[in-house]
């Protein structure tokens, strides 16, 4: 039987998020997975929809997801002061405090790739680390790839009353924004505090996995993110952006990867 919890956290400036929390037999002797979803989504859609949860406890793993501020169930301001990755990685250090837990592994999708990058550069007690949705553009760009998604673009899509005026290449995350009834205000504030500066990827020392979709513009070449990360090993599915975390091989080559160790 499965055990789902939500809890709250509160964040070193005083928001109020919620995380998720799954187990079912859990083998002791793996460290949980802390999951970080993507810019619009929030825990349940990017990793419980898709069956990655699943997967995860059918392979005895305790499973923690943190819906990030200004997303899901999270409190949501509307000042990009209190946005960016670094702050949202600051959040997944502040919960395994919380969680008191010596060691775990961390998967972080688009967004939740970068906040994930971040921790595992910052925090020891990450053992084993897996991104998806990125590829070359953290390392030629820093944070998300914004050549195939300009901040300022997607920020007027969000925040525009006309849908006429929203810019085509766009229009994807305006979508998504409202199919998730998320507050497009907060997701603005958080697009223009998006992290642009170089990831400490030389920091980075724990086996990961760079996931990616074949047709994934914001994860073009992902073999190049790989090479940054001393160990690291990439693995393309079929799937764009939106899709590939749906492709049955997703869920399993997380799962198997974490396994490891």
């Amino acid at each position: 039987m499965t055990t789902e919890l939500r809890s709250d956290l509160r964040t070193e400036d005083g928001l109020t998020l919620r995380y998720w929390s799954w187990s079912r037999d859990p083998d002791p002797a793996l460290p949980p997975v802390v999951l970080l979803h993507g810019f619009a989504a929030h825990s349940r859609l990017n990793w419980e929809g898709p069956g990655v949860v699943e997967a995860l406890l059918a392979a005895g793993r305790r499973v923690y997801a943190l819906d990030a501020r200004g997303h899901g169930a999270s409190e949501k301001p509307h000042d990009e002061a209190r946005y960016g990755e670094e702050l949202m990685a600051a959040d997944v250090r502040r919960l395994a405090d919380h969680l008191d837990v010596p060691a775990y592994h961390l998967a972080g999708y688009s967004m939740g790739a970068i906040v994930a990058l971040l921790t595992a550069a910052a925090d020891p007690r990450v053992t084993r680390l897996v991104t998806g949705g990125v590829g070359a553009g953290v390392v030629e760009v820093g944070g998300l790839d914004t050549r195939a998604m300009p901040p300022e673009l997607v920020s007027a899509a969000l925040i525009a009353d006309d849908l006429d005026e929203v810019p085509e290449q766009a229009r994807g995350f305006r979508a998504l924004a409202d199919a998730t009834g998320s507050d497009r205000y907060a997701l603005a504030a958080q697009i223009r505090a998006a992290y642009r500066g170089p990831v400490p990827l030389d920091r980075i020392t724990v086996p990961t996995l760079v996931l990616a979709g074949d047709a994934d513009p914001l994860a073009v070449r992902p073999e190049v993110l790989s090479g940054a990360i001393r160990g690291a090993r990439p693995v393309v599915l079929p799937g764009d952006h939106l899709t590939v975390v749906r492709e049955p091989g997703f869920a399993a080559a997380i799962t198997e990867f974490l396994a490891a160790g």
